[in-house]
């Protein structure tokens, strides 16, 4: 398999087409950022972990009979995936009270929530990734009714698979965001599942183990990913 151009870089990974046209190249750097990119740090040793970490939920996943783009693992940074047309959509589901649920409707922070919420996003940083729901899905024709259907499923599909998974491991898995395309007439599951993308606390302390650390000034960001790769017995 050989790269070839790149075809576009967003806040923490870098995409580049194949000697397939069928397959690309996701690239794991070591930037993070937050708040749509107005703060950015370089941190040693993040884009090989969320490599390796997003290959092990992959898959997890792809066991428990979730179809993803993922292939393989080509090296420390980098992973073959399969070409999707992307759905510009953010699919988020909640179990925990944090963030911007907190801000938008006024709750306090760590509430239990039973059910799940449910959210769509749209995918679009200079609007700030505004909420939007099924009705705005299909006016616009980001997707087909079925494919809404689809993401929902399998959004809380990956809701029980992963809570339970990091549940084991002594972790709360409080919210994330996953987003899905369209390969071969099917819709799978792209992007990535790491600590950028997802919020996890400690189940017994409530420490958190995620992205939250870069954007609150915590501190200890790639020490507290090594944690949960850890405790998950991911190889780093």
């Amino acid at each position: 398999m050989k790269k070839q151009d790149e075809l576009f870089a967003g806040k923490a990974k870098t995409v580049y087409a194949t000697d397939d046209a069928d397959k690309l190249i996701l690239h794991f750097r070591n930037d993070t950022s937050a708040f749509d990119g107005e703060k950015i740090e370089q941190l040693d040793r993040k884009g090989r972990i969320n490599n390796r970490f997003n290959a092990f939920i992959m898959e997890k996943l792809k066991a428990a009979g979730v179809a993803t783009h993922f292939e393989k693992i080509l090296n420390d940074e980098e992973s073959l995936v399969k070409k999707l047309e992307m759905l510009p959509i953010e699919c988020v589901v909640r179990n925990i009270s944090t963030g911007s649920l907190c801000r938008r409707l006024g709750v306090e922070e760590g509430l239990d929530l039973n059910p799940p919420t449910f959210e769509f996003f749209l995918k679009n940083d200079e609007l700030h990734d505004p909420m939007i729901n099924d009705y705005h899905i299909l006016s616009f024709k980001w997707a087909t009714g079925d494919e809404i259907t689809q993401m929902k499923a399998l959004t809380f599909k990956v809701n029980d698979i992963l809570a339970s998974l990091f549940r084991d491991a002594g972790m709360l898995l409080v919210d994330y965001k996953l987003e899905f395309g369209r390969y071969r007439g099917a819709l799978l599951l792209g992007d990535e599942f790491t600590p950028d993308g997802c919020r996890l606390w400690d189940i017994e302390t409530r420490k958190k183990l995620d992205k939250d650390r870069f954007r609150q000034g915590l501190g200890g960001v790639v020490e507290a990913y090594e944690e949960v790769a850890q405790r998950l017995g991911v190889s780093l």
